[in-house]
């Protein structure tokens, strides 16, 4: 698999980091502008906004010739979530019982970010005396995920190449690009475990923010607080709502695969 340097590992650190903020702070310009406007509303304005602005980061990294890092977007992402969280949302709304629940929620939700980038999915040493008996069974590459699918016929246990690891994955599920790892025989109940952590989370977090909107009456029109936290609180729940609504959507793993290359199109 591909191996960074230290300095290269902090570039895209820095760089997935700019790229967050950037991309929070263009979200919180919608309830900025349109404070009056119900959710609905606010909403597909969101989702639009945030494409546009995933677009053109890739484009100015392209030009730049810098790169950027998938799993470390999630994790500024859910570091950015939090802070707000902790700066606004639970100073005026929360009770202690559920501010315990959401932050525990969120801890338990990087440990097993950290846990899946470092977990071995089955890597295969292609070559070895077991894998011998490998011996390609379609002698083609799928256009949709670039993996070459083998089958080793002494164990009956399939092996797939991706070519995004540059590895041989027993039980190969698809290369994830939001975790940085693929997604084999030995972690994919972890990816699963994961993938509904991070829907419970955003749940919750949209739970907490909407008793904060509701009692400041931000979408009924009578807000009475129009701060940039404000507005970022508001931002950030259309950001959960939004993240709820593609992970449930496209849970079957194929779609998850497919949209997670749109949404998260910076390089491990």
């Amino acid at each position: 698999m591909k191996q960074l340097t230290l300095s290269n590992l902090i570039g895209r650190c820095i760089v997935s980091c700019m790229l967050v903020l950037l991309t929070q702070l263009a979200l919180s310009l919608v309830p900025r502008f349109l404070s009056a406007s119900s959710l609905l509303i606010q909403l597909p304005l969101s989702a639009l906004l945030l494409l546009v602005v995933i677009g053109l980061g890739g484009r100015i990294r392209r030009v730049l010739g810098v790169h950027a890092s998938a799993p470390a977007f999630v994790f500024f992402s859910i570091l950015f979530v939090w802070c707000v969280y902790v700066l606004v949302i639970r100073k005026a709304a929360v009770s202690h019982v559920m501010d315990v629940v959401f932050n525990g929620e969120v801890a338990i939700l990087i440990i097993g970010l950290c846990s899946i980038l470092k977990s071995d999915p089955g890597l295969e040493m292609y070559g070895s005396s077991e894998d011998r008996c490998i011996e390609d069974s379609t002698s083609g590459v799928n256009s949709q995920n670039q993996e070459l699918e083998l089958s080793d016929s002494f164990l009956g246990k399939r092996v797939r190449h991706c070519r995004s690891c540059k590895a041989y994955i027993r039980g190969l599920d698809h290369h994830c690009p939001a975790f940085g790892n693929c997604i084999g025989q030995k972690n994919y109940i972890l990816f699963v475990i994961l993938l509904v952590g991070f829907i419970i989370t955003e749940g919750s977090y949209v739970a907490c923010s909407t008793q904060f909107a509701s009692k400041f009456g931000i979408f009924n029109g009578t807000m009475s607080e129009t701060s940039l936290f404000a507005n970022l609180a508001v931002s950030t729940t259309t950001f959960s709502i939004l993240q709820l609504v593609w992970q449930v959507c496209m849970l079957p793993l194929d779609n998850f695969t497919s949209f997670c290359k749109l949404v998260y199109p910076y390089e491990d």
